[in-house]
């Protein structure tokens, strides 16, 4: 009863912290919504999010359906020529693109007198111009010349100046913001100094890392040389990265009159993508140095000898080749429609600070029943102003003892909830090694272990390689932030109370925990878990239906001895045994002939040097070509191919289809229907499977799809540094993901379902199921083993006469919480696995093929012993 009584008043506390309620209590909670008019835009304008709880607003903003009407309506009633010709089409898209380049100005409270609008790509083009064009002066034997400096908290985009500051000889400076702030408070630092060097400064508006939003006052103090960033004499010219900034807040440039603004519009409006600005101040743009001239910039030049002039305006002499005049014209409609809903910046502002405010308030609170905090937040402002913060919340959960849990693993959950975020370091490591107190030799140390920029190695050492963060959008409502939160209180608070008063209950009630449990248990109680996990599992491999059932035996299981394993006079086990004695064994053969559809059965089946013959031989790909899974199309698991090696045939089946055949080698037509496709970043050369294969997959699916095959002769290696760590030659693989063959132990699955059971009392019946618990791990190879995760330990293991290398863990993802045999969803394995794990999705080991202890074409067979070596 207290235990009841402790939940109930924390899922009290919790249920008034994610009330909206609580949320208006918050003061700066008065700025949202626009008038109350918040709902009406989500409905009208995104309803096609659904569900969708989008976080990444800074990585781009979503488009409204109104923004996409007005221009295809704009497009349906002109005709816009090649703004180069002088034909009226042409002329009448020039005069668009001229009236755009006034309203952006206009947005940001200046004129064509003070500033000139260069249209780039994006904001890395824009920032990439100013450094191929800057007036840089090289250094000298005595030590004058230009200096380029940056704030740390700065985008890879402008550390990346650096690499042409130095092919001009020119010195660059990192410094840090504390540095920058510590010279604004001494004012000059240095002596009266006449010099007429330039130098160029660079900073962001606002951290796109932490939200942390720098003083715009700034720009005139470093112009004036009242703020010496580094303490060098001379001409100070100042680059404002306003990629993040702008999307979300005003910015007024006659207030603050930087030299260089960039501009990425996809950050503010969500459409055109691949459009930006460059906005350079008048001043500065006579010194601008461009050496290509491409199509259009050329007032006049001769091809035979070096004759040129460049056109008078700035944006004309930039601007090489033809500029991308249609997205051009969308930010028309982009500037009305946002003014439109919004009612400005400003506005915009408030609603997504609140917000903001708000989660960070709550994110904040939250605690484990420990008492320690669920989540470490990056951040340099207490989020009590618009004015000092943006709408960004960068932060790592942690665990009851107060560990990270990486975030990749965080992020895989949050897409269970239907909540996307964005992970990493976000292409800024100065702010990232800041945060994370990470020094420059630990981030070495990080890439040497393997890990890179955008990929998913969370941990190294225990140590985060980066972060979470979410960022709030003008669309953004109080459901985006409550439904973000309750998936941080359920999937991380609630889960380690239920964790915790499930063991305590076991642990009361004398039942047996097992020693790769989080709470200690001695060898005694080890050995009777292993007795109940064995007897249980062979109930449920040799019952008809395999459901997992609590009979009598938890009682006997005291009297029962666990046998220690034999060895070899050398302590290496000679084979691994369950508790009753017998070896371990093969107890289940599976291969997926078609990627990602349902699993084909087989008591024995020959094995290559690929591994399994015929696994993951063909995949089914859009229209695009690329690849079809269950996250994206669930129903894949429904489509059962079946593989007759007599007829040489595969047979595909699915509900409400006639069946349908296609040959194993079918050699007619192969290189009319060649094609390349992509599998982990690996290019394969495929070839199509005709038309009548695709129509009835397409049928099936409701989209359009094909089905392609990987060549006879596809050699396609493993990762040569994973292998290689391994002692492994690169090995052959087929179309699957990282290894040969996956292999699974029953007593982990056991174990695995009864904390699933125990911590989830609304589970369906089905997942309960130890089959349906095997078919979600698609695994190849499932043995028996003695005790629940001891093949995490092995590094080799033979199978009859087949010896295999143990690569590593398998990384889980959303597709063990789909059914297989219905197609449908739940989150709650994931969560128990999550959960049990300490954060992580860890279940099976990949295993490749051993060829010096091996000979091919071999078989295996179920039934035949499993021997760690």
């Amino acid at each position: 009863m207290e235990n009841d009584h402790r939940d109930s008043s924390q899922d009290e506390k919790w249920a008034d912290l994610l009330s909206f309620q609580h949320f208006q209590s918050l003061w700066p909670a008065r700025g949202y919504g626009y008038g109350g008019r918040i709902q009406e835009i989500r409905a009208k304008e995104f309803s096609r999010l659904g569900d969708l709880i989008y976080l990444d607003h800074v990585g781009t903003t979503l488009f409204p359906q109104s923004l996409l009407e007005s221009f295809m309506n704009d497009l349906t009633e002109n005709v816009y020529g090649n703004p180069h010709s002088q034909n009226i089409s042409s002329r009448l898209t020039q005069d668009t693109i001229e009236h755009i380049r006034n309203r952006i100005l206009q947005h940001f409270n200046t004129s064509a007198d003070y500033y000139s609008v260069i249209f780039t790509s994006g904001s890395t083009a824009a920032l990439k111009m100013v450094g191929e064009t800057f007036p840089w002066i090289p250094e000298t034997s005595e030590g004058s010349g230009s200096h380029f400096c940056y704030l740390t908290d700065n985008h890879t985009s402008v550390v990346g100046i650096r690499a042409i500051a130095a092919s001009a000889n020119v010195l660059s400076i990192p410094v840090t913001p504390e540095e920058v702030l510590l010279s604004e408070r001494n004012h000059r630092a240095v002596e009266e100094h006449h010099s007429n060097i330039p130098h160029l400064f660079c900073f962001p508006a606002q951290s796109n890392f932490s939200g942390t939003k720098y003083p715009l006052s700034w720009i005139q103090e470093v112009q004036s040389g009242m703020l010496c960033v580094n303490k060098t004499p001379g001409k100070w010219f100042v680059l404002l990265d306003a990629a993040s900034y702008v999307s979300t807040s005003p910015l007024d440039l006659s207030l603050h009159r930087a030299d260089f603004v960039c501009l990425s519009f996809y950050k503010m409006f969500g459409f055109p993508s691949g459009l930006g600005a460059l906005l350079v101040s008048n001043k500065i743009a006579p010194f601008l140095r461009k050496t290509y001239f491409g199509g259009g910039t050329a007032a006049a030049y001769l091809a035979e000898e070096d004759f040129y002039f460049p056109r008078e305006s700035l944006s004309a002499r930039f601007e090489d080749g033809t500029c991308s005049f249609l997205d051009i014209i969308a930010l028309k409609h982009g500037f009305d429609i946002l003014e439109k809903l919004t009612g400005g910046m400003e506005n915009i502002k408030e609603h997504t600070f609140a917000l903001a405010n708000y989660t960070y308030t709550v994110l904040a609170d939250l605690k484990h029943p420990n008492g320690t905090p669920v989540a470490r937040i990056y951040n340099d402002t207490e989020f009590r102003s618009s004015d000092v913060q943006g709408p960004i919340i960068n932060f790592n959960v942690l665990d009851e003892n107060g560990h990270v849990i990486g975030y990749s693993q965080v992020d895989k959950l949050a897409n269970l909830y239907h909540i996307h975020v964005r992970t990493g370091c976000f292409c800024n490591n100065g702010a990232c090694q800041k945060h994370l107190g990470t020094s420059k030799e630990d981030m070495k140390k990080f890439f040497q272990a393997g890990h890179v920029c955008g990929d998913d190695v969370d941990l190294i050492d225990g140590r985060p390689t980066g972060s979470i963060r979410i960022s709030f959008g003008y669309m953004s409502t109080f459901k985006d932030s409550q439904a973000f939160l309750k998936f941080i209180v359920d999937c991380f608070v609630k889960k380690a109370v239920q964790l915790d008063k499930n063991l305590t209950s076991q642990a009361s009630q004398g039942k047996a925990v097992s020693e790769s449990m989080r709470l200690p248990a001695d060898n005694n109680q080890a050995n009777k878990a292993r007795i109940v996990a064995n007897k249980l599992l062979q109930e449920a491999i040799t019952s008809k239906n395999g459901l997992f059932k609590t009979p009598s035996v938890m009682q006997e299981a005291n009297n029962v001895h666990l046998p220690e394993p034999e060895t070899n006079g050398h302590d290496v086990p000679i084979s691994v045994r369950t508790s009753n004695g017998k070896p371990a064994t093969l107890v289940k053969i599976y291969l997926y002939p078609i990627k990602s559809c349902s699993a084909f059965e087989v008591s024995e089946w020959p094995v290559g040097m690929q591994g399994l013959l015929y696994d993951r031989n063909w995949m089914i790909v859009n229209q695009n070509g690329v690849c079809l899974s269950q996250k994206q199309e669930p129903r894949l698991c429904l489509i059962r191919p079946f593989l007759d090696l007599k007829q040489n045939n595969m047979v595909i089946k699915a509900e409400g289809m006639d069946p349908i055949k296609i040959s194993l080698n079918d050699e007619s037509g192969k290189q009319n229907r060649a094609c390349q496709s992509k599998v982990c970043g690996d290019r394969v050369q495929t070839y199509d499977c005709g038309q009548m294969i695709a129509d009835w997959l397409s049928l099936f699916l409701g989209r359009q799809c094909r089905l392609i095959q990987q060549t006879p002769d596809l050699s396609r290696n493993a990762n040569k540094i994973k292998t290689a760590q391994s002692g492994v030659n690169p090995a052959l693989l087929s179309l699957v993901n990282e290894a040969q063959y996956l292999l699974i132990n029953t007593a982990s699955i056991l174990h695995l379902q009864q904390q699933t059971a125990s911590s989830e009392e609304d589970e369906p019946e089905e997942a309960l199921r130890i089959k349906g618990l095997i078919e979600r791990f698609r695994a190849n190879l499932v043995i028996t083993g003695s005790k629940p995760f001891e093949e995490e330990e092995w590094t080799e293991v033979s199978i009859g006469d087949l010896n295999f290398k143990v690569m590593k863990k398998c990384t889980r993802c959303q597709i063990i919480c789909i059914n297989q045999k219905t197609g449908e969803r739940s989150n709650q394995l994931l969560q128990a696995l999550s959960t049990y794990k300490g954060g992580k999705t860890t279940f099976g080991m990949y295993l490749m093929n051993h060829p010096l202890c091996s000979s091919f074409p071999a078989v295996l067979s179920v039934g035949t012993q499993v021997s760690p070596v």
